[in-house]
């Protein structure tokens, strides 16, 4: 299936076996850089390696039994379908001993890793969707309006609508009056093509709920378009760009993401400057590892930030479930923590199941001076 929505990795982050493991593989499929050997030969590499980890753990037979079932069933899953496999990236999570088997198609190539938890390794997922907004791009013009859907780097065409609005006439009749008069009817026709314009736009936003707004049209419809934008849709609005209503929808996408790249740096950028200014003034905001967790722990996290592709082992309780950079005993519970490969990954979960925000920023970054991780918190106790 394609990643499309949070609720897809929260739904996948809510299994667990108690009794077994999960394992968790993702492989760079991307075709533009990667030839099909190279992939494969990538996948073996990936498979030989879970397999001598697997080897060297110390689990039940039960527990190795159904990992090793995972790994054969993934060979199998490569051998039939890789080759003509056309995503950028993919994901595979399996659990044999539960029946637990699901694939993701995904449009960023993830860095190749094989993992075996009590937990889907979700990070990744979370990270692709943290870069994708749901787009709604209008192109508009005299004689037309379109509205595009732009999401996971594809594009389709939403709506259309024909204006046909007549061009500016020259002057004629008498002293000129004719002319006038047409051109205020012109007018007319075309303010209200743009009044229409803008509902359909609203209307589009309540049935498709997208993130942002894009427009495309000339500088001497703007001024008469603006202010028939519906205010809630004021503050979706990102940007201009200098595509017609009868460009190509691949250049429409070109564009668009360009300057989706340009409005995701710039947010980073914003997001970590606020961070900054917070710590700064003892506000609502946390930083490093071990603060960061207490934080997660007491449910205090808005919004978490992670350096992209920071990992760092740890510990969780087994019973309330906290996590901990190093604690061997729970404060909470008093008994012994078990170790985690990444306690990171599931600070991700942790904040994704009490309804907070999780934002990766890319390196480098001023975040990396706070430990690589940091929270924006609801309040403090």
């Amino acid at each position: 299936m394609k990643l499309l929505s949070r609720e897809q990795i929260e739904s996948l982050a809510r299994f667990k076996s108690e009794n077994f493991l999960t394992t968790s593989l993702y492989l760079d499929t991307d075709k533009s850089r990667l030839t099909k050997k190279e992939i494969i030969l990538t996948s073996k590499n990936l498979l030989s390696s879970g397999k001598y980890q697997l080897d060297q753990m110390d689990l039940s037979k039960g527990k190795k039994e159904s990992l090793y079932q995972d790994l054969n069933k993934i060979s199998n899953f490569f051998t039939q379908d890789l080759n003509s496999y056309n995503f950028a990236g993919l994901a595979i999570f399996s659990c044999s001993s539960q029946g637990f088997w699901q694939v993701f198609n995904l449009p960023n190539p993830p860095r190749n890793r094989i993992i075996f938890d009590q937990n889907p390794y979700v990070r990744p997922l979370s990270a692709i969707l943290n870069e994708h907004h749901r787009i709604c791009m209008l192109t508009l013009d005299r004689k037309e309006a379109k509205w595009y859907g732009v999401f996971m780097g594809e594009i389709s065409l939403l709506k259309s609508l024909v204006g046909d609005v007549p061009s500016k006439v020259k002057e004629g009749g008498w002293e000129g009056y004719e002319s006038k008069r047409i051109e205020r009817h012109i007018a007319t026709q075309l303010h209200d093509h743009f009044k229409k314009t803008a509902q359909m736009t609203f209307d589009l936003f309540q049935k498709n709920n997208f993130d942002w707004l894009f427009l495309g049209c000339k500088d001497e419809y703007w001024p008469d378009f603006e202010p028939l934008i519906h205010p809630y849709l004021k503050k979706k609005f990102k940007g201009r760009l200098k595509v017609k209503s009868n460009d190509s929808a691949s250049k429409v996408l070109k564009e668009v993401l360009t300057l989706k790249k340009k409005l995701k740096k710039q947010d980073e950028d914003d997001t970590v400057q606020r961070f900054v200014s917070e710590l700064e003034k003892w506000g609502l905001a946390i930083s490093g590892l071990k603060n960061t967790l207490r934080s997660l722990n007491r449910g205090e996290v808005q919004t978490l930030l992670i350096t992209r592709n920071f990992t760092k082992p740890g510990k969780i309780c087994p019973k309330c479930r906290f996590l901990y950079a190093d604690v061997t005993l729970c404060p909470s519970c008093k008994i012994k923590t078990e170790t985690l490969l990444d306690v990171i990954d599931e600070a991700v979960e942790a904040a994704m199941d009490k309804k907070g925000q999780v934002k990766h920023i890319n390196p480098p970054s001023r975040l990396s001076r706070y430990g690589n991780i940091g929270a924006f918190l609801r309040y403090k106790t």
